[in-house]
């Protein structure tokens, strides 16, 4: 792999790789490996998840990880825990050093199938090492990216798309004060009374979400006895990614 467009997709990975390693669940400190271009050449075994991406760039990333890994959270004091799950701060970081993207759920997969399917798509894989010996590959290919996106034409007078056969649909419309990040230590130490600190400082807007996707923010309002939220600001578009 010598061409210009190879080099870039090594830089991509290992970019991906670093924002990543902080954010994988592990038991071991894990370092950055260097940049793979066989799936021969990072042997493991376990499992991975594989998904896709668009936005900002388009293209597809997976993390393999050992059974190890998988035995644990199939087996933790809180019940069995989804890999998708557990790995999903880990692929959005990783996605996010192309820019802003969305992120599919993603499908579980073999390690080896989804490591030849990055490499196939032109990628490049990056071991995440303990002491030489990976407990995890990182795998980052990407197809497109848009630097700068055109804005979509606007059509004064034009037809308008109708939403009425949606009008009765009901959706899932949540309320977020916050949120944090805590290890299953600390989860399991929890006690009656015990503090959490959020990701939001006192006094500030709560996100409004429908079917998790961020649409407003407002402040905490009291209607009688119940909780409400008045809405302060409508999110764009271009803000929800």
């Amino acid at each position: 792999m010598t061409t210009a467009t190879s080099d870039t997709q090594l830089a991509r990975a290992e970019a991906a790789a670093q924002a990543a390693v902080a954010l994988l669940p592990a038991g071991m400190p894990l370092t950055v490996g260097t940049p793979a271009e066989q799936v021969g050449e990072l042997a493991i075994t376990g499992q991975a998840v594989r998904a896709r991406f668009t936005g900002a760039a388009q293209g597809e990333i997976a993390i393999a990880v050992t059974q190890d890994l998988v035995d644990a959270l199939a087996n933790t004091p809180m019940g069995s825990l989804d890999l998708g799950q557990a790995l999903r701060p880990a692929l959005e970081a990783a996605a996010a050093t192309l820019g802003p993207v969305v992120v599919d759920p993603g499908e579980l997969m073999e390690p080896p199938a989804a490591l030849q399917a990055i490499v196939e798509a032109g990628g490049a894989l990056v071991p995440l090492n303990n002491e030489g010996t990976p407990q995890s590959v990182i795998g980052l290919a990407v197809a497109a990216q848009v630097d700068d996106p055109p804005a979509e034409p606007t059509k004064p007078g034009g037809p308008r798309p109708t939403f009425d056969l949606l009008h009765d649909v009901e959706m899932e419309v949540t309320a977020e004060l916050g949120r944090t990040r805590m290890s299953v230590r600390d989860l399991l130490s929890l006690t009656p009374g015990g503090v959490i600190e959020l990701d939001r400082a006192a006094g500030g807007p709560a996100d409004l979400l429908v079917n998790g996707r961020l649409i407003a923010r407002g402040e905490v309002v009291v209607i009688d006895e119940n909780f409400g939220i008045r809405i302060t600001e409508i999110v764009g578009p271009s803000d929800r990614v």
